[in-house]
């Protein structure tokens, strides 16, 4: 049985003083929880995160790790160094870096690499626009984009790693997909994820990373083949992320 993971994604929001309320009040709410819980935070953070988050079983995780292990790469943040700061979890490829940042599926195969060998956990993220859907592309970009990845992996890398699955089309749009279509294509993916290994497959955590919130998020993590989520706005309010968490366990 796979243990489902409830991963907050931070993006650009955050300061010192809102952070210590919202890592206080997620604290604060989360009894012995059944599921995995880690908040992503932006990197100026990670010291003042790891601080507030030691031995309170949240783990922490950063939202993007360079590809190289050092050098002259100026603004670029290394794996080992995330791993200094006490990170368990790396997001690599969301959709905002793939759309703003130019990240090809192949940056982000050698993002996940990188984390690997690090030790992180890369959550690495899939989707598409609302064109592609539209055009019933899905399963080929968002089973393109886990397909590089994979060709980087063997067998044993795969099952250390986390997918999310963004439809890019219901991050911050109020759209979100329905249960059935959103476990549709999780169950496409964990095929895709067979294919390179059976073993691996039947473990690798799936997340839902399409607008999850409080009111949706039991029907969402009913589904098969949907392991937790990839929580955005709802991860900035401890009691929104406090439902998330509850609902999954």
């Amino acid at each position: 049985m796979r243990r489902k993971l409830v991963a907050g994604n931070w993006k650009m929001n955050g300061s010192l003083a809102a952070n210590a309320a919202l890592v206080a009040g997620i604290k604060e709410g989360l009894s012995a929880q059944a599921c995995d819980v880690a908040v992503c935070v932006p990197a100026p953070y990670l010291a003042q995160v790891q601080a507030a988050v030691a031995g309170s079983g949240i783990a922490l995780g950063a939202q993007d790790v360079s590809a190289h292990a050092a050098g002259a790469y100026t603004g670029e943040v290394s794996a080992d160094m995330l791993g200094e700061f006490g990170c368990r979890y790396a997001i690599v490829g969301h959709s905002e870096r793939r759309a703003y940042h130019g990240e090809s599926d192949a940056a982000v195969a050698a993002k996940t690499v990188a984390a690997l060998k690090a030790g992180l956990v890369p959550v690495v993220c899939v989707g598409e626009t609302l064109e592609q859907r539209e055009a019933g592309k899905t399963n080929d970009v968002v089973g393109g984009q886990l397909d590089v990845v994979l060709a980087a992996l063997d067998a044993a890398d795969v099952a250390r790693i986390v997918v999310a699955y963004e439809p890019v089309w219901a991050i911050g749009t109020g759209k979100t997909a329905t249960p059935e279509m959103a476990q549709e294509v999780h169950a496409m993916l964990r095929a895709r994820l067979a294919a390179k290994s059976a073993e691996a497959a039947a473990k690798v955590r799936i997340l839902y990373g399409g607008s999850m919130k409080p009111d949706n998020a039991v029907q969402l993590l009913a589904m098969a083949d949907i392991d937790g989520g990839l929580i955005g706005g709802a991860a900035l309010k401890a009691a929104d992320f406090l439902a998330i968490v509850q609902a999954a366990a």
